[in-house]
């Protein structure tokens, strides 16, 4: 994974957010939040020899063959619109979200990562500064034990918040360096690491009592994203993560939300996979199986039809796709592509019931994956 900026061909966990009480990915009751403390990093964690950590190496080579070309004219128009948008909706205080989600430590760090994935980063470029602002906004309520949660926020699990904005500090430390994140950011991530519970994933507390697999994709893909930056993250945690997704996996090939059992679904089955690739594994029998099931929604798409958590789900199976490449990427990213270009407002917002500046985050990150700017995407 390389940290400078590269666009593709010449020229993209988490996305659940903090939900509401009464808006979350299941109905079941949260647990009681425990302590973490931070502990050093090594030094040298980066240049450990290949697997010592437990993730595997990056996708490598070329962008998918043809990339370029799917970048047409509309949905460069459809991104500087909802740039532009999102420039403007942030708060005050540099964060984002409205309502019950004003200030959501998620909704900031993704609007953080679709400025990022324009290919401003910290304090650099057309967005520097909206990214800058919302990222002190992260570190501030960033508690000295690593939990990164605003106090006082009605939140129903805090840990999808935590996972987010993890990603966003590793992120930004991978293309800034600036110390004040990587001190933050070490914290942030021991947290995750204390937090695992036995079954090898983690829930909406950060306490080890039990896990499901949306929370879970959030907590690896910061992990992820914190290891391409030079942090060191055991590889017993990695492993576990590895055997509780495997685990969580169908027989249909989708995955179910907890090890109890459950039918699969598109969103936490998107999820699942990107948990296997943030974990280096690209071409397992898992792999494979968890893409030909999203590929079944490939038909939704072209009919416009929407379901439940619509933005979390095709967040993560643009991201599989993507790492997937090929025809699976050739067939995905022109239909959502379309949707969503169809699908934005005249003002350049993209509607959800959680929040416009949610929606059009994820949505621009969507539309973005092709330039190969975000290190956590990069081939």
């Amino acid at each position: 994974m390389r940290f400078q900026s590269i666009k593709a061909g010449a020229v993209f966990a988490c996305v659940g957010i903090a939900f509401a009480s009464n808006h979350s990915l299941a109905q079941d009751n949260p647990a009681p939040r425990a302590e973490a403390q931070a502990t050093p990093t090594p030094a040298k964690s980066a240049a450990k020899p290949k697997g010592v950590d437990g993730f595997g190496e990056g996708r490598r080579g070329d962008v998918p063959e043809g990339t370029l070309l799917m970048m047409t004219p509309e949905t460069d128009q459809a991104i500087k619109n909802g740039l532009k948008w999102l420039s403007k909706a942030q708060n005050s205080d540099g964060s984002y979200g409205v309502a019950a989600y004003k200030g959501n430590i998620a909704v900031t760090s993704l609007a953080g990562l679709a400025f990022m994935a324009s290919g401003s980063t910290p304090g650099r470029g057309p967005y520097g500064a909206n990214i800058d602002r919302a990222l002190q906004y992260v570190l501030d309520n960033t508690s000295p034990a690593g939990f990164i949660a605003v106090v006082g926020s009605s939140t129903h699990g805090p840990m999808y918040s935590h996972g987010f904005g993890t990603l966003f500090l590793a992120e930004a430390y991978g293309t800034s360096h600036r110390p004040e994140i990587r001190e933050k950011l070490q914290k942030a991530v021991r947290l995750i690491i204390d937090t695992q519970n036995n079954e090898g994933g983690w829930r909406y507390q950060p306490v080890r009592r039990d896990a499901d697999l949306s929370v879970t994709i959030c907590q690896i893909n910061a992990l992820r994203a914190a290891r391409n930056a030079g942090l060191y993250i055991p590889k017993e945690t990695v492993d576990a993560c590895l055997q509780y997704v495997k685990r969580s996996q169908n027989p249909d090939g989708g995955f179910r939300y907890m090890l109890q059992g459950g039918a699969s679904a598109f969103p936490r089955s998107a999820a699942g996979v990107v948990a296997l690739q943030s974990a280096g594994e690209y071409d397992t029998r898992e792999v494979r199986d968890g893409i030909a099931y999203l590929q079944q929604y490939t038909r939704e798409i072209k009919h416009g039809n929407r379901y439940s958590h619509y933005f979390y789900g095709h967040y993560y199976a643009a991201q599989a796709m993507w790492l997937r490449g090929g025809s699976a990427w050739n067939e995905w990213y022109p239909a959502i592509r379309d949707e969503l270009i169809l699908r934005q407002s005249a003002s350049g917002y993209w509607l959800d019931s959680i929040c416009n500046e949610y929606g059009t985050a994820m949505a621009l990150i969507i539309l973005q994956i092709p330039n190969n700017y975000l290190p956590i995407f990069q081939r």
